[in-house]
């Protein structure tokens, strides 16, 4: 199940980290639903960038700013007149923690208080913000090394500094949730507040330095040595627009039902997603039709998880929302994607396409 199309169309949707990867999915898509976007972001964090590829900027109001500025952040909220606030914006790399653990901090939690506190001042203004999704991560619980998927009831924790912010900004959300959003006060001031965990997200359009898909991206276009550090490691993979379906399905249940839908979701793919790195790499290179050669390195003093699953049976019990495409049909239309941009097709009607495909619009 997807969200109600109709349901968007005239809305005033909110989204920090709009100039991102998968803000840049989110905002297309919305946008294609008729919404009215604003997004709030820092510039794209790669050139070349998805954001640019598709013409987000012509698309939406784009307004350039950190989350760490609580004034400009809650102004460019104020302004826009929110229905609906999806909060994106963060640090989103393990390795790049380890060398920015104070940024990661600043731009993960403190960047979730930010955005909670301007859809507060929003209320006090009178401005009818009746939904709020904080996005996290599925790196949010602390890892066990066990089997089987994470609940949304699992304990939180995180070993690295990414992993940790977002196991923060997740009680972050909880604590503003219960102390200022809380169900007993949704009938004075209608806001859901909700937290989203998903997978290992994978698409096209994704441009970013150390993360698997576009490092082997990257080597398949410069017919060069792909380079694995950790080739065993499972993870829950799954195409963009999975979770961002997951998304948008929950801030309208958020929008019409409130408190029902509050709380942690988990939007991940079924136990056929939970793929090891070398696999995902076998399969990309043989959707490619390479035969370029894969090589194991040692790894590095940099912890890693071995393993992690997400059990997503809330979101499809209460929400209707289940994956649509297995990892093979994902890699696919990377792989599609990655051609068309190659001939220098016109990249947002090959992301419209994939949307439609998904059966999102």
């Amino acid at each position: 199940m997807v969200s109600d199309q109709s349901f968007w169309k005239g809305k005033n949707v909110f989204v920090t980290g709009h100039t991102g990867f998968k803000g840049s999915w989110l905002c297309l898509w919305l946008h294609s639903l008729g919404a009215r976007v604003t997004g709030y972001a820092l510039q794209p964090p790669t050139d070349p960038s998805l954001f640019a590829c598709c013409g987000i900027g012509s698309l939406v109001h784009s307004v350039i700013g950190d989350v760490r500025a609580r004034e400009s952040l809650t102004q460019a909220l104020a302004e826009a007149q929110p229905d609906i606030v999806i909060h994106m914006a963060a640090q989103p790399l393990v390795r790049a923690s380890y060398v920015h653990p104070a940024e990661t901090y600043e731009v993960n939690v403190l960047g979730t208080v930010n955005v909670l506190e301007a859809v507060r001042a929003a209320v006090h203004q009178g401005i009818p913000v009746r939904a709020c999704i904080n996005v996290t991560s599925d790196k949010c619980y602390d890892n066990r090394e066990w089997i089987w998927g994470y609940r949304e009831q699992d304990r939180l924790g995180g070993y690295d500094p990414y992993s940790n912010s977002k196991a923060c900004s997740e009680l972050v959300t909880a604590a503003y949730r219960n102390s200022f959003f809380h169900p007993d006060r949704y009938g004075s001031h209608g806001v859901a507040v909700a937290s989203a965990r998903a997978g290992n997200v994978i698409g096209g359009g994704d441009f970013a330095e150390d993360r698997l898909v576009p490092d082997i991206v990257r080597a398949l276009l410069r017919r060069e040595t792909i380079r694995l550090r950790r080739p065993h490691s499972v993870r829950p993979w799954q195409h963009v627009l999975e979770p961002l379906g997951g998304y948008l399905l929950l801030a309208q249940k958020l929008y019409e039902h409130g408190a029902a839908y509050a709380g942690g979701w988990n939007f991940g793919p079924d136990d056929s997603g939970a793929e090891t790195v070398l696999a995902i790499t076998e399969s990309l290179c043989a959707a490619w039709g390479s035969d370029t050669p894969i090589i194991i390195e040692g790894e590095d003093d940099v912890h890693e998880a071995n393993i992690l699953k997400l059990d997503c049976s809330k979101a499809k019990a209460e929400l209707g929302w289940h994956p649509k495409w297995t990892v093979k049909q994902a890699i696919q239309h990377i792989a599609d994607w990655v051609r068309a941009y190659e001939a220098g097709c016109d990249i947002q009607q090959v992301c419209l396409r994939q949307i439609a495909l998904y059966g999102g619009i």
